[in-house]
């Protein structure tokens, strides 16, 4: 069993207007994802935070240092418009001080000092920019962005300064992200959740057809095995969040509904089952 941080679950009410509203008539296929590296697709939720604090330089350089395919990582905005990888929107659950993202410098927030579990741990850590991790995963690994609160042409031109717009993908939170993004950079390979309701060929047809997304993401346990397979013959892959307490008794069961990629907690005993099973 692993100890964890959970991963926000996300809730139904986006993916259901999505299935309700979205019209993007000009999106008429899928963008392609950024070229596969191994046949299971593995991406370290936070980085690799199993020695190293989440969502910092260090948990990301322990995630290249593993194989992993993708990082996740949490774009933030802060007061005088830079940008920052943070899960929460306030600091203090993860470092010394107090405050919202949104309401902080950067300068104010490179003072933090990012909590170890570790209490052993006399390393310092902080909140890295989005440009630091950019420079550290160029041609390295690729990045998977949950986009929190940012502007998607801000990121976009960051990520084409660095030559890096065909090395990421785009988790999506909201109708209002999906636009801005569908615009600043219509090529940008999106993913949405999938909708606790969809069950029946019906029910996907609606939504892919009217969210239009590129690949898809959720709570490995609202697929089953019919969906997952509806899924595929509209040739879009789907890699869910497998985090839990116990994710490790879980794998197989997940491996089982024929995923092509999973985010986890612990990506290094993650790549370690699936050469085992032969998946990777």
């Amino acid at each position: 069993m692993f100890s964890h941080l959970n991963r926000s679950v996300q809730q139904s009410a986006f993916a259901l207007l999505a299935l309700c509203t979205f019209n993007f008539q000009s999106k008429a296929q899928s963008n392609p994802l950024p070229k596969p590296r191994h046949r299971f697709t593995v991406i370290a939720h936070r980085g690799d935070h199993v020695k190293f604090p989440e969502n910092t330089l260090e948990a990301y350089a322990e995630a290249i240092k593993n194989g992993v395919d993708y990082v996740e990582i949490d774009l933030r905005t802060t007061r005088d418009s830079a940008l920052v990888s943070m899960h929460d929107g306030a600091v203090d659950r993860v470092t010394n001080g107090k405050g919202q993202i949104k309401d902080l410098t950067l300068a104010e927030i490179k003072q933090l000092e990012v909590k170890s579990r570790d209490s052993l741990d006399k390393k310092t850590y902080h909140i890295p920019t989005f440009e630091e991790i950019l420079k550290l995963c160029k041609s390295r690994i690729y990045i998977y962005i949950d986009f929190k609160n940012a502007s998607a042409f801000a990121v976009y031109q960051m990520l084409l300064k660095f030559g890096m717009e065909k090395q990421v993908i785009v988790y999506i939170n909201s109708e209002e992200q999906l636009k801005q993004w569908r615009k600043a950079a219509p090529a940008m390979p999106l993913m949405l959740s999938l909708p606790g309701n969809v069950k029946t060929a019906e029910k996907l047809e609606e939504f892919l057809s009217n969210a239009k997304p590129d690949l898809l993401d959720g709570d490995w346990k609202d697929y089953t095995p019919e969906v997952v397979k509806m899924v595929h013959e509209h040739h879009l892959q789907i890699w869910p969040d497998v985090q839990s307490h116990d994710e490790d008794e879980h794998w197989d069961s997940a491996l089982s509904l024929g995923f092509d990629g999973l985010q986890t907690d612990h990506p290094a005993a993650l790549i370690k089952h699936l050469k085992e099973k032969e998946v990777r």
